[in-house]
């Protein structure tokens, strides 16, 4: 099997979807990589060190797609907006490895599946033990968990350590995260590094060790949270009253809260509102508010996604892409997510097998020969097809 890595796409991406360092593990399971000049160059990855580590490179995207048994890419489909460039390229019987957004964008699924290839989604992964090593939402989480806190620290008006000094003592910065999946633990890590003192609220009570675990100290609301997630370990749609004791209860540590970072996301779903602008009145001038989720809708009435502006004295922060921005390390979490997946679709032989009846060819593969064959996915294509 030869596995192409092209260019990517997507506006500003600089991540690259393998890394020299893994070629010659897919070598040794007979499995050839082509990857496009330049490829890697955005993320440090240069064209000598490709061919070091026994790559084969190739001048152009349309030559990678022409020769390759599998293409993998970092943002193409529904998660690119020049993804029907790339989708134009596939060759029947192709299987295609990316970030693709199907449940979002079912209708760019539907396209590449009318190429007649196999196409797999990287955000579909379960997450299960056995599939952890090919997650790359958490992979991804985790930088972006990371570099929340940097953001913020680097826009606020005060540090986050105490310091005593000779002209006086400084009080810590006092920092909230909302949300404590993977990028929610890493924004408390983060910040506990750096001085802060770190509180964190999730729906699901199950967290509360792993938030303690980090160096913060989990909100209680009282609420009745029984049953919170999903099979999936995600926070579970709640009650319009439900929702809003939880908002009446989280103002008063919003507004005592000197950065606020939140990182509440479910795929295929807009992302849940946490933080409403009522909520936000009365948030001391100077204060941060980082929505790792503006790429999904937002945690907070006031993100304006991909921007950062002052409102009544705080500052919203609307990151997109924020992985592009850790492109070195992100894209060696990517490719190492990337390969294990290739090598646990090839035989031992390097030849495309994969197992139809196990877990995680069910819930990532998209689709199959025309057809979508991902039951969420052509869930959504029906609804929004019955939608207009």
């Amino acid at each position: 099997m030869i596995v192409g890595i092209p260019t990517e796409t997507y506006p500003g991406e600089q991540r690259v979807a393998m890394v020299p360092a893994n070629v010659p593990a897919l070598a040794k399971q007979s499995i050839q990589v082509i990857v496009q000049r330049g490829a890697g160059l955005l993320a440090g990855y240069t064209d000598q060190a490709f061919e070091d580590k026994g790559a084969t490179l190739v001048a152009t995207r349309e030559e990678v797609f022409a020769k390759a048994d599998l293409v993998a890419m970092v943002r193409a489909g529904g998660a690119n907006p020049n993804g029907d460039a790339d989708i134009a390229l596939l060759r029947e019987g192709q299987v295609f490895v990316a970030l693709l957004d199907p449940l979002v964008k079912p209708e760019m699924a539907e396209k590449v599946a009318s190429r007649k290839v196999e196409a797999w989604g990287m955000e579909l992964i379960p997450r299960t033990t056995r599939a952890q090593s090919m997650d790359v939402l958490s992979s991804m989480a985790n930088l972006a968990g990371y570099k929340a806190i940097l953001l913020a620290a680097n826009q606020a008006p005060r540090i986050f350590p105490m310091m005593t000094t000779a002209a006086g003592t400084i009080t810590p910065a006092k920092v909230l995260v909302l949300g404590v999946g993977v990028a929610g633990l890493q924004a408390i890590a983060t910040a506990k590094r750096l001085g802060g003192i770190v509180e964190a609220y999730d729906i699901r009570p199950e967290v509360r060790e792993q938030v303690q675990s980090v160096g913060g100290k989990f909100i209680d609301l009282g609420l009745d949270t029984e049953g919170s997630s999903d099979k999936g370990g995600y926070a579970k749609a709640q009650t319009e009253d439900f929702i809003a004791k939880q908002q009446a209860a989280l103002a008063e540590f919003v507004r005592a809260a000197d950065i606020v970072v939140t990182t509440a996301q479910v795929p295929g779903r807009r992302a849940p509102m946490l933080l409403t602008a009522a909520m936000q009145k009365g948030m001391k001038p100077g204060s941060i508010v980082v929505d790792l989720a503006a790429e999904s809708g937002g945690n907070c009435e006031l993100t304006k996604m991909g921007e950062t502006y002052v409102v009544d004295g705080v500052t919203m922060i609307g990151p997109v892409n924020l992985a592009s921005t850790m492109a070195f390390h992100a894209s060696q979490l990517y490719s190492k997510n990337v390969t294990n997946l290739v090598q646990y679709l090839a035989s031992k032989e390097g030849a495309y097998a994969p197992k139809d009846d196990e877990e995680i060819v069910r819930e990532t593969r998209i689709c199959r020969g025309g057809e979508i064959t991902h039951a969420r996915v052509k869930a959504a294509l029906d609804a929004r097809k019955a939608g207009g």
